[in-house]
């Protein structure tokens, strides 16, 4: 049986404790609140490069293979992410070295050398050009709606940063950031899997005690909305024309959030969605289909994207409005419900295999306020009717809420046509 427990240590730093007996490794992780909307204008990237230098030694390890060579030692291979709102660094580990994983990590994010600045940027500058073209212009569509979502705001600017903001991270902007973000406020530290929860806050204790550090400030909210779609055609030599249909959606804990996570089934989630069908097995214009949903403090987004030939790009988009207009004005009928229920419920009932989703579960669901176990989820996604679904569907796919990016070789007069294709969905919303 899985059990999850939550204490606070005097520094401010929480500690959650997923107790699962039935499974041979352990998930080390910890969250902090802090990413790319907390990065200063001018400096975009610095919470993703100050994670990456964090890898490159501590006063402890002090060297990135000295860290990586720690870990390997207890069975792991630290890892680490930053995306909008959070950076996180986890590892599995052996459930006899959680204290000595505790360690390590307490190292890197309490004594690092902020060393090795020049060659980082170096790398993480090739990893900022896998999204541009030959002539330096942005060509990867989440990056480009991401600006349409959340204009002048730092929610719009790419977590990883530009050339020029990457370029002008120095030493004193990387200890400045972990200063005011990598505080013990600002964190959760999750362990999860064949552990006990006393052993794991005492060695939290041990490890973390000496953490100290102010509250850090809050970011600044999304405030600016457009009233009308968003469309952005960009000129690429690809010989395909990569297409992200997004809207602006709901923040984390909307009301309407386990809606939203059926729609995105229905519609983009596996063989038997219905873009999935519509695209690829009636048409024969795509390969594949996904959808993904952002969701944040106070906003959010749905996207589809897909890739299709220049020929074939006014007819997937054609498509993908019909499915969407049809999705909001006509009920979902039960049998496709409740496969998408069934196969949500049985997703939720195999997690707890995962010591890693577990640990987001509540780890990460901590740090945003979101904790939810999967008896509520499920509890939740028995309740959802069709009703709910389309009402959901008409308020997120609302004309003003779309954001459409297209990117590859455009041909003449297809800028045109695109453009009266998203007026018609408009006047037939």
């Amino acid at each position: 049986m899985i059990r999850s427990y939550l204490h606070t240590l005097s520094n401010g730093l929480r500690v959650v404790c997923v107790e699962m007996p039935h499974l041979h490794a352990v998930e080390l992780a910890v969250y902090l609140k802090v990413g790319g909307r907390n990065d200063p204008t001018g400096r975009e990237g610095l919470s993703h490069f100050l994670e990456h230098i964090l890898f490159r030694g501590a006063t402890s390890f002090p060297s990135s293979l000295a860290i990586e060579s720690a870990f390997e030692v207890i069975g792991g291979a630290p890892n680490a992410a930053t995306d909008a709102e959070s950076t996180y660094y986890y590892s599995r580990v052996h459930p006899g070295s959680v204290k000595r994983g505790m360690e390590i990590f307490a190292a890197m994010l309490t004594e690092p050398l902020l060393a090795g600045i020049e060659i980082e940027q170096r790398i993480i500058a090739e990893e900022a050009r896998e999204d541009l073209n030959e002539q330096g212009d942005e060509v990867n569509p989440d990056t480009i709606v991401s600006r349409l979502l959340w204009p002048r705001h730092p929610l719009g600017m790419p977590t990883i940063g530009t050339l020029e903001s990457i370029a002008a991270i120095g030493p004193e902007d990387l200890a400045a950031h972990l200063k005011t973000y990598y505080v013990p406020s600002n964190a959760v530290l999750v362990v999860s899997g064949p552990v006990k929860n006393s052993a794991v806050l005492a060695a939290a204790r041990e490890s973390f005690g000496g953490w100290s550090g102010s509250i850090p400030p809050s970011p600044s909210l999304v405030t600016l909305r457009q009233s009308t779609p968003q469309i952005r055609c960009v000129q690429d030599s690809d010989s395909q024309m990569n297409l992200q249909i997004a809207f602006l959606g709901f923040a984390r804990d909307d009301r309407r959030f386990m809606a939203l996570r059926f729609l995105r089934r229905i519609l983009a989630g596996g063989g038997s969605s219905r873009l999935h069908l519509r695209l690829r097995e009636e048409l024969g214009i795509i390969y594949s289909v996904d959808g993904a949903i952002g969701a944040y403090d106070e906003t959010g987004c749905l996207a589809f994207d897909l890739s299709t030939a220049p020929d074939t790009l006014i007819r997937a988009v054609e498509a993908t409005f019909e499915e969407l207009l049809r999705i909001a004005a006509v009920p979902i009928p039960e049998d496709e419900l409740e496969r998408i229920r069934n196969s949500y419920i049985f997703d939720l009932e195999f997690s707890r295999d995962s010591a890693y989703e577990m640990g987001g579960r509540y780890g990460w669901g901590e740090l945003m306020g979101v904790v939810r176990s999967i008896e509520e989820d499920q509890s939740e996604a028995r309740r959802i009717t069709a009703a709910d679904l389309q009402d959901t569907a008409r308020a997120l796919f609302a004309p003003e809420n779309l954001r459409l990016v297209a990117v590859g070789p455009w041909k003449r007069g297809m800028k045109k046509v695109l453009r009266e294709r998203v007026t018609e969905y408009q006047q037939q919303f």
